[in-house]
């Protein structure tokens, strides 16, 4: 490969970086993680209790509001498997749901799966 264009791109690919607020680079990462795929799960405590368990999820939104621009919601969502006996795969009859939590009262951990 031609050196000086790689170098160039590298450059270019620098300054834009520097250039960009730590939103948009968190918002390039997220795009990049989820054009490789994640395979996050999502834990929901009660207390000191696993209650709940997604697996297989891609990503986590935060909701926005529809009337008055983009403010932020105070609850996030987002697409998984049910791992209703947790232990991290998706058994038969266990299916992909839709799923909401309150950033107020819902106590989570969300990290990427490494059981598999």
């Amino acid at each position: 490969m031609n050196k000086p264009i790689v170098a160039t791109t590298l450059f270019v690919g620098l300054l834009v970086a520097v250039g960009c607020t730590q939103e948009m680079q968190n918002q390039l990462g997220r795009a990049v993680q989820n054009y490789t795929g994640t395979d996050g799960v999502l834990d929901i405590y009660a207390g000191e209790k696993l209650v709940k368990r997604f697996i297989h999820i891609d990503k986590i939104t935060t909701a926005v509001s529809t009337s008055g621009g983009d403010v932020p919601r105070p609850y996030r969502f987002g697409y998984g498997v049910l791992d209703e006996n947790q232990n991290y795969i998706k058994d038969p009859g266990e299916k992909k749901v839709y799923f909401e939590f309150s950033d107020y009262s819902t106590n989570y951990i969300f990290y990427e799966n490494t059981k598999d």
